[in-house]
C-alpha cells in the first residue's frame, strides 16, 4: 500500500511558478513510475508529465512542455512538478499517480494508475 500526499498548489498570476511536491509512504517509491495528471470540472483528468522509477525518463503533454519539469528523489520519496509561465489554462486540480508499469507512452496515455494522491489545487489569475 502507497500513501500519496500533494503539496504547494495555490493562486498564481499568470506568468508565475509554482512547484508541487508528492511525497510517498512506504519503503517501494523507486519501485513506481510516477506522474502528475490533472482534472477540471466537466473533464477527464488528463496528463501533465511522467517519469520513470530512476528518473531517467520523463515524458510531458505537449501543452506543458518548455514550461513544466517532472523530477524525483528516491531518497526522499518525494515526486516534483515545477510549473513555469503559468496559463490560466493550467487551472486544475493536480494529482500525483504512482504505477508499477514501466513509463512508456502508452503509460501517459492510461489513467488507471495503481495509487492516486487527493489532489491539490493550482489557480492561475488572469
Amino acid at each position: 500500500q502507497v500513501e500519496l500526499v500533494e503539496s504547494g498548489g495555490g493562486l498564481v498570476q499568470a506568468g508565475g511558478s509554482l512547484r508541487l511536491s508528492c511525497v510517498a509512504s512506504g519503503r517501494a517509491f523507486s519501485s513506481y513510475a510516477m506522474g502528475w495528471f490533472r482534472q477540471v470540472p466537466g473533464k477527464e483528468r488528463e496528463f501533465v508529465a511522467g517519469i520513470s522509477r530512476s528518473g531517467g525518463v520523463t515524458y510531458y503533454a505537449d501543452s506543458v512542455k518548455g514550461r513544466f519539469r517532472i523530477s524525483r528523489d528516491n531518497a526522499k520519496n518525494t515526486l516534483y512538478l515545477q510549473m513555469n509561465s503559468l496559463k490560466p489554462d493550467d487551472m486544475a486540480v493536480y494529482y500525483c499517480a504512482a504505477d508499477k508499469t514501466p513509463l512508456t507512452r502508452a503509460w501517459t496515455l492510461d489513467s488507471r494508475k495503481d495509487y492516486w494522491g487527493q489532489g491539490t489545487q493550482v489557480t492561475v489569475s488572469s
